[in-house]
């Protein structure tokens, strides 16, 4: 049995291995290797979508090789369904790239998650000219229309996002904001949730904050309270103005731990440039024409993201960690990437993908018994075992005892 920090993310295997003609492979050398994680090492893949909407050959190649890059860390993508991007008029939306940018990631084995289904920023402002009932009409529906139509593509969604803000966000006038201080936090979750819950029992249901304070916590316990079907936390976690450090992360992991949920960490940010002032409240008043990557924070950026990852990693409750920019230049044009502009290597490229694909994968050469039994631990997650009599794959999740016949 495992005994280490990592033993939660590990199960042990007891596996009979059989001939394709039904006899015990005895005494056979065999090769098994990890072929997928069942923790969600994530990112933002909202290139995917630019791919299936571009006709510039040049642009689809490059961002063609930009994802492969991608592909080379993560299991997990974010697409984007921002209500006034996806449907920036009423009832033209981004369904077909969107849908065909999903399915491409699903057939690469990536889990797919849709990026909000209610938020007040990034809100369609068509709405605006409806009243607040019907407003709340539109965005129900508007739930029951993406969830249901992405139903066994997209099984992740971030339901609603940033509701501890939004009755009283106030730079400027939407929809959202309008109907949240009409029905409430609680109120307008819940609604949303039940939609939700209505089209796809089966989904991962997310609410999503910036606000990782006590305030956050407070509404998680209400909601809880009221019976609001939250299938996961999530935990934004923007770090522009410097890595939150261990304290920080603790604390942050000790608070959202009482509840006993799943816990994502679904919008993480480490820069490799100069730190945004602390004085800066609202990470989008910082507006500047360049943010360069130097070689001393890219060095900065890698170490902080092999202590931030070990410790999320190590975390019983935390299930998904996704990075939210691939490359630099996103948003706010931080150097926030793994990749520079040019798609070209940052160090904190290598050092996720050791992590990922080296220290907490694993890969083994055995040996049957005369039997045909083999036994070895390994991480959670999809698996294919290979002799020169063929080969089979298999899942481990928990302690897994099993017959493989190969072929």
């Amino acid at each position: 049995m495992n005994n280490n920090a990592l033993a939660h993310r590990q199960s042990d295997a007891r596996l009979r291995i059989l001939n394709p003609d039904g006899t015990p492979a005895a005494r056979q050398q065999v090769e098994v290797n990890q072929v997928s994680h069942r923790f969600l090492f994530g990112c933002g893949a909202f290139d995917a979508v630019e791919i299936m909407k571009t006709d510039d050959p040049a642009k689809k190649e490059f961002l063609q090789q930009r994802m492969e890059k991608w592909f080379g860390l993560f299991n997990y993508g974010t697409l984007p369904f921002y209500w006034g991007r996806y449907e920036p008029a009423e009832g033209q939306t981004a369904y077909t790239e969107t849908m065909a940018a999903a399915k491409w990631l699903r057939e690469k084995g990536v889990q797919v998650k849709g990026h909000p289904l209610c938020w007040h920023t990034a809100c369609a402002p068509w709405l605006l000219q409806y009243s607040n009932e019907e407003i709340l009409r539109r965005q129900l529906e508007r739930i029951h229309r993406d969830v249901n139509a992405f139903k066994g593509v997209i099984n992740l969604w971030d339901v609603i996002n940033e509701v501890v803000i939004m009755p009283v966000f106030d730079r400027y006038d939407n929809a959202i904001t309008r109907i949240c201080k009409d029905l409430g936090r609680v109120g307008l979750v819940k609604e949303v949730f039940a939609a939700a819950k209505e089209c796809d029992p089966s989904a991962t249901l997310l609410i999503n904050d910036f606000n990782t304070s006590e305030h956050y916590a407070e509404l998680i316990q209400d909601l809880l309270e009221a019976d609001v079907p939250i299938s996961a936390i999530g935990i934004q976690s923007h770090q522009h103005q410097g890595y939150w450090g261990l304290e920080k992360l603790n604390q942050v992991l000790e608070r959202f731990s009482r509840f006993n949920l799943p816990i994502h960490f679904t919008e993480n940010t480490l820069i490799s440039g100069e730190i945004m002032p602390a004085h800066i409240v609202d990470l989008n008043d910082w507006q500047v024409p360049e943010w360069p990557s130097t070689p001393e924070g890219e060095e900065r950026q890698a170490r902080e993201i092999s202590e931030m990852y070990s410790v999320l990693f190590a975390h019983p409750l935390v299930e998904a960690i996704t990075t939210w920019d691939f490359n630099d230049g996103c948003w706010l044009k931080a150097p926030s990437g793994f990749v520079h502009e040019d798609n070209t290597d940052k160090p904190s490229y290598h050092t996720l993908k050791k992590l990922i694909h080296g220290d907490w994968e694993t890969h083994a050469a055995l040996v049957t018994d005369e039997e045909g039994y083999v036994s070895f631990s390994g991480f959670k997650g999809d698996y294919e075992l290979k002799s020169a009599a063929g080969s089979a794959a298999f899942s481990l999740s928990e302690n897994l005892e099993d017959t493989l016949r190969l072929s």
